[in-house]
Order: C-alpha cells, then structure tokens, then sequence
C-alpha cells in the first residue's frame, strides 16, 4: 500500500495540475474564486489518507455549528479551520484544527504535499489544503460543537468513472443552482470547495492504481 503514497508524495512535488474544469460549478463561480481580497480569513484543513480494510480511505466531515449564519453548516469538508496568531504555519493550522475537530494526533501524520489553495467568496476564507498519511486507522473522537458526522470514505470510491455527477442543488434563501457537480458519498453530497480539492487531488494521482 506504500505504493500508493510514495506515488502521491512524488507528484505532489511537482508543479500543479490545478482543478478540471468538470469539477467547477460555473464560470462565474470559478471567476470569483481568482479574485481573493485582502480582508480573506486564512484557513487549513487536513487531507488525510490512512489505512482500513486494505484500502486507502479519507476522513470527511459533515459540519455543524453553533453560530447563526454559518454559512458551511451541514456541509462535508475536511476536517480544518481558522488560522490563529499562534500557529506558525498554514500546516499546523491544519494539524491542530484536525486534532480538535476528529482527535487526530499530530505525532501520528505525516505531511506529504499541499494542494493549491482555494479561496470560498461565500464566507471569504482561503484554504490551504495539506496532504497528509497516517499509517495506521486514527481512532476518530468528533468535536460535537463542529462535527455531526464523521465519513471514512475509501479513496478509490472517487476514482470511478460514474463517480462525479450533476444534480440541481436547493442552497439557502429557496435558491437552487443548476447541474451542480458532486460526488454522493453514504448518502450526502459533496460539493462545492470540497470537491474542488478532490478533483485536483485526483488530478495529482492521475491513472495510478490503490495499492
């Protein structure tokens, strides 16, 4: 299974691939994404692989929240949150709001590589996604003020051909958006920022196989 991340680490240190346009929601939104203002709150979260049942799988979280008007309640994201003064670093934001969020121990992750950053104008965040491995399974402890739910998704499950689909997406205010791509995972959709550091992700891993 090593295989496998020897293989991610080394095209992580390449230049790259960006996102495929399949994965974004709409020229306008992928527009609005490029624009990044100077007031953006910074955020990391953790991309992790780890080991089950002979695969590799990722932790995915549905979020909730106590604070009226969030506007990433209900959603599945990695786990991850706001940079605070003491962190040192975009990495160990994501390690520390990890550790919060899913009781994930720094001391057991490895970080193999970032993705490109992302900026969310709906909450005027921009993400830094860390790529990370554990290798053995995390004994997960969900937050209960932020997390509802914890997916521990086997990798391979986004590689399938059929995998990514479009659907009409009702969001706040009565809006709908149309032909939304998503992947639906255990019965919830992901979309939006989190699946567009999938589809560079899976851009990153390219045709190599889970081993």
């Amino acid at each position: 299974m090593q295989d496998f991340i020897d293989h991610l680490q080394l095209q992580l240190q390449k230049p790259l691939p960006g996102r495929p346009s399949e994965f974004s929601i709409s020229p306008a939104d992928t527009k609005a994404r490029s624009i990044i203002p100077d007031n953006a709150k910074l955020a990391g979260v953790l991309v992790l692989f780890y080991p089950k049942n002979k695969n590799w799988h990722l932790v995915l979280i549905e979020r909730t929240s106590l604070h009226e008007g969030d506007r990433h309640k209900g959603q599945i994201s990695f786990p991850g949150g706001r940079h605070e003064e003491a962190d040192e670093s975009m990495t160990e934001t994501a390690l520390r709001e990890a550790e919060e969020e899913v009781g994930v121990k720094p001391e057991k992750v490895e970080i193999i590589g970032s993705l490109s950053d992302l900026y969310i104008p709906v909450s005027n965040f921009r993400v830094f996604p860390k790529v990370a491995f554990a290798k053995e399974a995390p004994s997960f402890v969900p937050q209960p003020s932020e997390v509802a739910n914890i997916l521990e998704v086997p990798f391979h499950l986004f590689q399938q051909p059929e995998a990514l689909m479009r659907m009409d997406l009702p969001i706040s205010n009565g809006l709908i958006l149309p032909e939304v791509p998503h992947f639906k995972i255990f019965d919830k959709i992901v979309w939006g920022a989190t699946l567009l550091m999938l589809g560079e992700l899976l851009a990153v891993v390219g045709d190599h196989k889970l081993k």
